[in-house]
Order: structure tokens, then C-alpha cells, then sequence
């Protein structure tokens, strides 16, 4: 399932922007082209398109159909979306209004759109999914390189290949190195940053020539590829000098309709991972024997693991966080979801990237540099039925570490069992109904000003070693025992009955929870 407003996520701010977000969870399920001549809209469902509309009063009545209609959501060019008129009717009706850049046709809205709307549908399907764009790539590449008469790479904004033309054979030795390994070599971006190609893509919209380079590198024509001021990539083509004017100019053209392609890659890429992230928070959050698993896990067993981030990140950036971290250091297919405010991973119990071994080394090592980054794991989860109290348990410990009260930055359940079951019991207990002698202590210390309290905390956390006890009050052993005494007298209690003693020891801990 998309929404409207998920749309505009996945495709990005630089074509559409949410004016009016309405109910706001209404699926999308298909695109309508509205005529203004005509008093179809649509249906539930459909998300319409305001074509041909000539001033706001007609905007409004579109508006008022779609609504009669229970259409998904409105979308029009960006002056009329952005009319008082029509933003109040859009307001009033509770209908998702978005507006609409006018650097794109309607025939590529659409074209974007479906394709965006077919991969939520079918998130696994290969018909539904990027590689019919990823074919495209390639053949505008042929394209682009057919204009220059020189071999051309597409690459994202991250310095990935993501199409070439034929005809590299012609190239560099670097223009292989790139192309075999699906991204520019660090040393070659390191050398294209030094003389600031990178800052200018970022920038401008101006295709610009760079010089040959050492080893051997040949001069580049580089186009950078933007929709509505945003950088998505560029392309590169391998030259043997100036180009002329109109091929500049024809492959800023192309690098417009390849803008389109970016993004709805960007976007299709972008709505399967939140259907696998939907997918994986149905398994984490309860399990029955009718769920479907339909979630690309590893082989069993596995743990989940609860992560926490530096302060300052709110959940999706934790998320994002965690995913390109994950990617960066060799996971592949990083099984992360948020839920109920946590980022959980699923990892298996064997080793490698993507394994508890390798997560918990990651862990302490991010820590160093950034503190507040910590993993809890739950324990070994044999199948999907165990995954639920895998979760719980992470998330438990991930607050005992993230409180102090067990050690930090990485811990699985198994090394904590004591410090769990300690504190399942603590919580469990009411500090507003206390009785017996802690009771009656508390209020001593409260009336008279004492210490007896902590006294007797110590004297229980060192059973039989006054003198240690003593230590960590700051006091002389005799006078620790003279408070003992006076314990004794201010309350009964037998402390030769070592189930009083647990008692005592999980009422002052509950206490100190408290405060």
C-alpha cells in the first residue's frame, strides 16, 4: 500500500510538495487524467491529475468532484495549488492536495507515477520493479553517447555507475576500473574533489569540461543531472577535447528526461524498502501460525537486536543511520525496521556481515568516535515464532544499557540474565505501598535526617565483609556497626533469612529506581 503523501516522499521535493495533506492515508492504488470538460474524477483510489486547468475557480470544482468521489488525492501545478481559494476548499474537504513543479510534463508525471504506484503493488515482482529504468539507463546512455560520438557513464549522485554506453573499449584504464566495479575508484574521486568537480556539480546546472588527469585519465564532458534544484547525478563522457555548442546543448536535453528516470528509480527503490521494512515489522511485532513469512531472512537461528544512535536523531535518521553504516561495512541486505520508536535489526547467530559477531564488533567501534551508539540482542530466535520475544527482550536491554544499569555499548541477553531478572522484579514492584522494615526505615531517614538506608544496602551488598561495606559508606567499621544496631532497634528484621535479605535488597533497588 502507497499513499498520496508517500509518493511525494518516495519520488523526492524536487517535483512534487505536499500542500494540503488531508486524511493522509488513503491508498493510491492508480493515476487519473482529469478533463476539465468532462465530469469524470475518478474513483477511490485514483490519484487525479488537474490537466488543462485555466485559473482557480476551476481548480476549486475539481477539487469538490474528487472529494464527492473519494479520490486519493489532487494534484495540479504548483501556482493554482498554491491559490488561498483552492488550498482552503482542499482544507475544508480533507482532500491530499500537492503541487506540482512546472519543469515536467504531464506525460512524464504519469509515466513516473505508475511506475512508482506498479512497484508498491508488487514489490517483488521483477515486471513491477527497476528493471525496466535500469534497461532505460542503458539505453539512454547509447543515446547521450550517440550525441557526443564519445563512450558516456550515468552515475548517481554518490559516484555509483549506473549505465554505460558501448564503446568503452575506446577509454582510459580508469573508465574500465570504473565500470567493472559499478563505481568510480577512490583515488579517481579523490582527484576529481581536489579540483572541485564535485562542488560544481552540486551547484550548477552547466555542463563543463574537466582536463586529462594523471594516470592517464582523458578529459570528461560532464553533464550534472537536477530536477527542481536538485543534484541526482551526471553524465560523463570520455572526450578528446571542447565540445561544440549545440552537442552541449543537446545532451543538457537528454540529461532533463534522464532526470526523470533518476527519480523514478530513486522512488521505486525507495518503496520497496519500505515495504520490506513493513514486511519485517509484521514478524517482529506478533507472530501466529497464520502469518505469512514473506521476508528474505537468512538461515536461522537469528536474534534481534535493538540499536540505539547518538542523541539528536529521530527515528527514520537512526533508520537511515544504521542502513548506509550496515551497507558501508559489508551488509548487503540489512534486515532493519523501526517499530514503536526502536530501530531493530535482525542478524544471524553465525558470523560475517550481518551476524551478531559482526554487529556487536561494529558497535564498539562506532562508539568510540560517537557515544549513545549501542546494540542489545535478544536471544536465539530457532524460527518466526521466536522473533517476537527476541524483540522484547532487546528492547529491555537496550534500556538497561542506555539507564547504566547494565554495561554498554554492546550486550546480548545472555550476558545480562541477572541483571533482567533483577529488574522485571524491581519494576514489578508498587514504592507507593511499601511495608515491612524498609518502611519504616525510609521514614526514619525522612523525620531524623539518617542514612540508615544506605546503611543497610551496603551491609547487604557485602554480606559478612564489614570492613568493605564500611569502605564504600566512607565510615569506620565500628561505626557501621553501631548503625546496624540502631537498625535493629528502629526496625525488626532478620537478616539471617536470606529470602528477607533478597526482599530487602529488591525494595531499596525498586526505591532507587524511583528517584
Amino acid at each position: 500500500m502507497i499513499t498520496a503523501p508517500d509518493l511525494v516522499v518516495a519520488v523526492g521535493p524536487a517535483l512534487f510538495e505536499v500542500v494540503v495533506r488531508g486524511r493522509g492515508d488513503d491508498e493510491v492504488r492508480d493515476v487519473f487524467l482529469a478533463d476539465p470538460q468532462e465530469a469524470a474524477t475518478g474513483q477511490p483510489g485514483d490519484l487525479v491529475l488537474g490537466l488543462g486547468l485555466r485559473d482557480s475557480e476551476e481548480a476549486v470544482e475539481l477539487l469538490e468532484r474528487c472529494a464527492a468521489g473519494n479520490a486519493s488525492g489532487v494534484v495540479l501545478r504548483v501556482a493554482l495549488a498554491r491559490d488561498p481559494l483552492v488550498v482552503a476548499t482542499a482544507e475544508r474537504w480533507l482532500i491530499t492536495l500537492i503541487a506540482l513543479q512546472p519543469s515536467v510534463t504531464w506525460a512524464h508525471v504519469v509515466w513516473l507515477l505508475r511506475g512508482v504506484i506498479d512497484r508498491a503493488a508488487a514489490p517483488d515482482s521483477p515486471v513491477a520493479g527497476d528493471a525496466g529504468v535500469h534497461q532505460e539507463l542503458f539505453a539512454l546512455a547509447d543515446a547521450a553517447a550517440a550525441i557526443v560520438d564519445a563512450p558516456v557513464t550515468i552515475e548517481d549522485n554518490q559516484s555509483r555507475v549506473l549505465a554505460y554506453s558501448s564503446g568503452q573499449d575506446l577509454t582510459d584504464p580508469t573508465r574500465v576500473s570504473t565500470i567493472v566495479g559499478r563505481r568510480v575508484p577512490a583515488e579517481v574521486i579523490a582527484h576529481f574533489r581536489a579540483r572541485g568537480i564535485f562542488r560544481r556539480l552540486a551547484r550548477s546546472s552547466e555542463p563543463f569540461l574537466v582536463p586529462n588527469g594523471p594516470n592517464g585519465i582523458r578529459p570528461r564532458l560532464v553533464v550534472p543531472v537536477r530536477a527542481g534544484g536538485e543534484w541526482l547525478g551526471s553524465i560523463w563522457a570520455v572526450v578528446d577535447g571542447p565540445v561544440s555548442d549545440e552537442v552541449t546543448a543537446e545532451l543538457s536535453n537528454a540529461a532533463s528526461v534522464l532526470a526523470l528516470h533518476l527519480l523514478r528509480l530513486r522512488a521505486q527503490a525507495d518503496v520497496a524498502r519500505r515495504s520490506a521494512i513493513d514486511r519485517l515489522r509484521t514478524v517482529l511485532r506478533q507472530f501466529s501460525p497464520d502469518t505469512t513469512v514473506d521476508v528474505r531472512l537468512p538461515p536461522p537461528p537469528w536474534r534481534v537486536v535493538a540499536l540505539g544512535s547518538p542523541s539528536g536523531y529521530d527515528v527514520p535518521q537512526q533508520l537511515d543511520l544504521w542502513e548506509s553504516t550496515g551497507r558501508r561495512h559489508g551488509w548487503s541486505e540489512p534486515q532493519l525496521a523501526d517499530l514503536d520508536g526502536t530501530v531493530l535489526a535482525v542478524v544471524t547467530d553465525a558470523d560475517g556481515p550481518g551476524s551478531w559477531r559482526w554487529l556487536r564488533r561494529l558497535t564498539v567501534d562506532l562508539a568510540k568516535d560517537a557515544p549513545g551508539t549501542t546494540a542489545a540482542a535478544g536471544g536465539r530466535a530457532r524460527g518466526p515464532a521466536d522473533l517476537p520475544s527476541s524483540r522484547a527482550e532487546a528492547i529491555e536491554l537496550l534500556g538497561l544499557v542506555r539507564r547504566g544499569t547494565a554495561p554498554g555499548p554492546a550486550l546480548r541477553v545472555e550476558q545480562a540474565w541477572h541483571l533482567l531478572t533483577v529488574h522485571r522484579a524491581v519494576t514489578s514492584l508498587d514504592t507507593t505501598k511499601l511495608d515491612g522494615p524498609l518502611a519504616t526505615l525510609l521514614r526514619h531517614d525522612i523525620e531524623h535526617d539518617t542514612d540508615f538506608v544506605d546503611t543497610l544496602q551496603a551491609w547487604l551488598n557485602y554480606p559478612g565483609q564489614p570492613q568493605q561495606a564500611a569502605k564504600q559508606l566512607h565510615l569506620h567499621p565500628n561505626t557501621l556497626r553501631h548503625r546496624m544496631k540502631r537498625i535493629g532497634e528502629i526496625a525488626t528484621l532478620d537478616l539471617s533469612d536470606p529470602r528477607e535479605r533478597l526482599a530487602l535488597q529488591l525494595q531499596i533497588a525498586a526505591v532507587r529506581t524511583e528517584h
